[in-house]
């Protein structure tokens, strides 16, 4: 059901406090003709928007006001009326542009720009990628020259963040501010009236959280939102971590705990109150799950003396079905374990049974709070803890660290994390933090002095995300069922295309899925099947891997079968069954080696129009497979790396090379 928004008597809102963010009374007492930074991201999972908060905080401390803006949320055709602007841009998985960012970029491609469009305009591109990945920042890459082709004369050269990089993205984006500050510095003085090394004072930094929280009096809910009072914790995230062969490995088991009698409706009512009010929501994201599902099988596919544990699971819809092809991902709300939600709500001194609702505070300021409350019904502070801020498992980021050395009382603690919050301790701070993946409830357990207002922590601490798999099964071959590769009960999920297009059943495949890479090609082969009992379909060639056969060799009958005489992988059907145990002999044979050993084969098809699919881990199999064709290309065309390069990148084009990797 939809609960209709309550009255609500506003209980106490927490009083203004300081912080270390710049008050803009203070930028703008320099000048009055100062200039001002506009900063566009544009974010897929909220990283480049951290980076551009960072730009923005560092450009205040040196007296520059700065607007921060996605890049969705910015009219492009208002571009040439700004002088100076910094893009922050985010690649996202094969070289695909975060959803914020598409609009505006199909605004750029505009032939009727010209190349004077932005002549008055400088700007400069930070970038967020990974090196694992071929296209590498490809989106800020794009980006930078397509500005210089409009026009914009560059402040410096475009940054591009690794996450590779021990410490991340903030290894380069420390170094590449500083250079930026230096040179808008010597372009216009008055961007630092103060100069770009002049930082304001800390007690001069009077500014507030992004967000208020206002407390509601449980007598004057609604009767339905009490329900969800005293009721047990939704979610119970269990990890159990082994050390097998000095390997230490993360199995995760998510187990939903579906009360008897809340219907499902009301449960996706209350994910949908919550996820709405979090900050970490970022634009145009769906805050209600597509629908249920509840487990019908577990299946575990690797053997005794495995390093993984890798199984199969069947689900069946419990709540409305949703319409989904082959090669289509399925994101899972992860849980987090009550016990960690109870022990954060203590250490922060919190009341898990209050009532709230979380706005902006620039809302707040011009008075409409009222107006978002109405779209925002109050939900338990416990109940938003635990679907929207991750506590039990992400690590914060550098910007935590620096607010809570403002909340410290300790002197060393203190001392602590303003040397983690430097960009001198930046090394240091991974060592503590990322390396040892300490969770936001860890941190705060290891500096006891600091009280964080709860304001601050629904800013900093790390939104919960969904996880995303690829869906292992056929809607034909499995209707009313999705087959996934998590251990869940019952869970909230949401459907959304990924970046394996399912194929026509006319159009020959060369698949190559090491490891739980094959997910997706099982459902591909499932597919084929049902279709070939009533049409002709084309040949399928799979290039599957694991370590050992013995004990990985995952869906072994699944791909015996159809590899056997007049199943969709046998060779007198055109295709076949290639498989790499890395592990079963004293020299590694990866998948990229089968794929050489059957270079005629992989080429023929090609000739007939094979589109290639490649899914699996992002490190450096997508690179070596990439490189194996690129081989095999050379040697039967006879051309040059650079040509066999461009020849691959025509067949990507026309959408007949697709990868979907993950780290």
């Amino acid at each position: 059901m939809f609960l209709p928004p309550p009255s609500p008597t506003i209980c106490s809102s927490q009083r203004s406090i300081s912080s270390p963010s710049i008050s803009l009374r203070a930028v703008q007492s320099c000048s009055e003709k100062q200039r001002k930074l506009l900063v566009l991201y544009a974010s897929q999972t909220g990283n480049a928007l951290d980076a551009a908060e960072r730009i923005g905080r560092e450009a205040e401390r040196r007296g520059c006001p700065a607007s921060i803006v996605s890049t969705d949320e910015f009219d492009p055709s208002s571009l040439p009326h700004e002088e100076s602007v910094v893009f922050v841009v985010s690649t996202t998985g094969q070289g695909d542009s975060p959803d914020s960012f598409k609009e505006f970029w199909r605004f750029l491609l505009q032939r009727n720009l010209g190349n004077s469009w932005l002549q008055r305009v400088r700007f400069a591109v930070f970038g967020l990628g990974d090196s694992g990945y071929q296209k590498y920042n490809f989106v800020a890459k794009k980006l930078d020259k397509r500005l210089l082709d409009l026009g914009a004369t560059t402040i410096v050269e475009k940054g591009l963040g690794d996450d590779q990089h021990p410490s991340g993205y903030e290894a380069t984006l420390d170094p590449w501010m500083l250079s930026l500050w230096s040179t808008l510095y010597q372009i216009n003085p008055k961007y630092f009236p103060k100069g770009p090394d002049v930082m304001i004072p800390q007690d001069e930094l009077t500014d507030q959280p992004k967000y208020r929280i206002l407390y509601h009096k449980q007598e004057t809910l609604e009767p339905e939102l009490m329900a969800e009072s005293g009721t047990p914790s939704f979610y119970s995230y269990h990890v159990f971590k082994e050390g097998i062969h000095g390997v230490d490995t993360l199995l995760h088991h998510l187990a939903r705990e579906l009360l008897h009698n809340m219907p499902l409706i009301v449960l996706a009512d209350i994910i949908e109150r919550a996820r709405g009010m979090s900050p970490g929501k970022l634009s145009k994201d769906k805050t209600k799950p597509d629908c249920f599902l509840k487990m019908i099988k577990n299946e575990v596919l690797t053997k005794a003396g495995s390093t993984k544990d890798v199984r199969h699971f069947e689900f069946q819809f419990v709540s409305s079905s949703i319409k989904y092809e082959v090669g289509d991902v399925v994101e899972l709300l992860p849980s987090q374990d009550s016990s960690a939600i109870d022990a954060f709500i203590k250490r922060c001194h919190l009341d898990p049974e209050s009532f709230i609702t979380v706005c902006p505070r620039e809302t707040v300021n011009n008075g409409s709070c009222g107006e978002v409350i109405t779209h925002h019904v109050p939900i338990k502070l416990k109940t938003f803890v635990e679907l929207t801020m991750d506590v039990t498992s992400a690590s914060p980021r550098r910007y935590f660290f620096e607010v809570m050395s403002f909340y410290a009382t300790a002197e060393l603690e203190k001392e602590r994390l303003q040397y983690f919050a430097s960009a001198e301790g930046r090394d240091d701070l991974y060592n503590y933090n990322q390396k040892e993946r300490k969770s936001v409830l860890e941190v705060l357990e290891d500096f006891s002095s600091v009280q964080m207002p709860f304001e601050w922590l629904v800013q900093l601490v790390p939104s919960l995300k969904p996880r995303a798999f690829s869906i292992s099964s056929s809607p034909l071959a499995h209707p009313g069922q999705v087959h996934l590769t998590v251990s869940v009960i019952n869970i909230p999920i949401w459907f959304h295309k990924g970046s394996l297009p399912a194929p026509p059943q006319s159009l020959p495949l060369i698949l190559v899925g090491p490891g739980t890479g094959c997910a997706p090609f099982r459902g591909f082969i499932a597919e084929r099947a049902v279709q070939a009992q009533t049409s002709p379909i084309a040949p399928v060639m799979f290039f599957f891997g694991c370590r050992n056969k013995d004990t990985d060799f995952l869906y072994k009958d699944f791909w015996e079968s159809h590899a056997r005489e007049g199943g969709m992988l046998s060779e007198v059907k055109g295709g076949g069954f290639y498989t790499a145990f890395s592990r079963d002999q004293p020299k590694k044979v990866y998948v990229q080696h089968r794929i050489l050993e059957m270079r005629k084969k992989v080429w023929d098809l090609l000739c007939d129009g094979a589109a290639v699919y490649v899914a699996g881990s992002s490190t450096k199999m997508p690179c070596d497979v990439m490189s194996a064709l690129e081989e095999i290309v050379m040697e039967e065309t006879g051309g040059s790396k650079e040509m066999a390069s461009r020849w691959l990148k025509a067949l990507e084009k026309a959408g007949r090379y697709n990868v979907e990797a993950w780290s």
